[in-house]
């Protein structure tokens, strides 16, 4: 797993796609948090990272595909995977690594954001006048909930071999467990099963870790959620060769 997981950060940042990612989410993330009156931290008049926490997962639907629709669609598409699972090393080991490198490069992308908290810690009045118990649990939130996204990218990425149907995958299947099933339970039409629904919906999930008070069972359901879409992919895997 550990030279799977070197080769895969290796690639990552000996090409521009790591830095461009990177910047794309900064950026895009900055404007709307900084520049755009609508959503302006500046604008809002309290110390609260609500909106950053709030918009952050819909630019993550996007990003995560966008760093995982290669990780397997190209092994398969250049003949690598099959000569990868010649060697002694497991399908686990080889969705592990991929794993573990996409979440830490997703985590390296939020990392400068803290910078966001560090300006609004300043500029509350009195100084410190924020929430940091929410901000803390939004962010272990926003983390777990990368690699729920992660874990589906890479589902999606060993479906077939091509990058762009993969990354089309990935956002359908992260914005159906993050927005789809709360607006179905939201319809009234499932009746008592909509809190069902409601409650394996990933932003149910993600808006209770922001409250401040860690769960450990929202905690542990984000887990078996990734743990789930890893074995699937290994699974596929499986059948696949």
């Amino acid at each position: 797993m550990g030279a799977i997981f070197r080769k895969e950060i290796n690639q990552f940042f000996s090409s521009p796609i790591a830095y461009i990612i990177m910047a794309v989410f900064l950026t895009a993330i900055g404007l709307m948090l900084w520049v755009f009156p609508d959503t302006s931290l500046l604008e809002n008049g309290y110390a609260d990272m609500g909106a950053f926490f709030n918009l952050t997962p819909y630019v993550m639907l996007f990003l995560v595909p966008a760093i995982t629709m290669r990780s397997l669609a190209d092994e398969v598409r250049t003949g690598t995977l099959e000569w990868l699972l010649t060697k002694p090393v497991s399908r686990w080991r080889i969705v592990g690594g991929k794993f573990l490198a996409s979440w830490l490069l997703v985590v390296l992308t939020i990392l400068p954001t803290i910078v966001y908290y560090i300006t609004l810690y300043q500029l509350g009045s009195p100084i410190g006048n924020i929430d940091s118990a929410a901000v803390f649990g939004s962010y272990i939130g926003l983390v777990l909930l990368a690699g729920v996204f992660v874990a589906i990218g890479l589902w999606a990425s060993s479906l077939n071999d091509n990058q762009v149907v993969a990354f089309v995958l990935g956002v359908f299947f992260c914005f159906l467990l993050y927005v789809g099933l709360s607006a179905i339970a939201s319809m009234g039409a499932l009746g008592g099963f909509g809190y069902y629904f409601s409650y394996i919906a990933l932003d149910e999930q993600y808006r209770a870790l922001g409250k401040g008070l860690i769960d450990s069972r929202n905690v542990v359901y984000l887990v078996t959620l990734m743990t789930f879409f890893l074995l699937i992919t290994a699974n596929r895997l499986k059948r696949s060769f």
